[in-house]
């Protein structure tokens, strides 16, 4: 398989929702919210052009799980 960028941001997004879904998944287990604890981030830049006006809103919900995610999808990539 060729390496290039797309495939690598392939593996990044897929490796990001599982480690999310892992989260969200083991979220009551009391005894992992250290790794189910997520931080919110949101950036909203918005333009206004008269004719033209712009709206756009990124959310981010990143957990410690998330991030092992992303680092074993980056793994995976360079095992390719």
């Amino acid at each position: 398989m060729k390496k290039n960028g797309w495939i690598l941001l392939l593996f990044l997004v897929l490796g990001l929702l599982a480690g999310a879904l892992l989260a969200r998944w083991l979220e009551p287990v009391s005894g992992l919210s250290f790794l189910t604890k997520t931080i919110q981030t949101s950036w909203s830049p918005a333009v206004d052009l008269y004719a033209l006006r712009l709206d756009l809103s990124i959310h981010l919900q990143i957990s410690l799980l998330s991030i092992i995610g992303v680092v074993v999808a980056i793994w995976l990539y360079r095992k390719i």
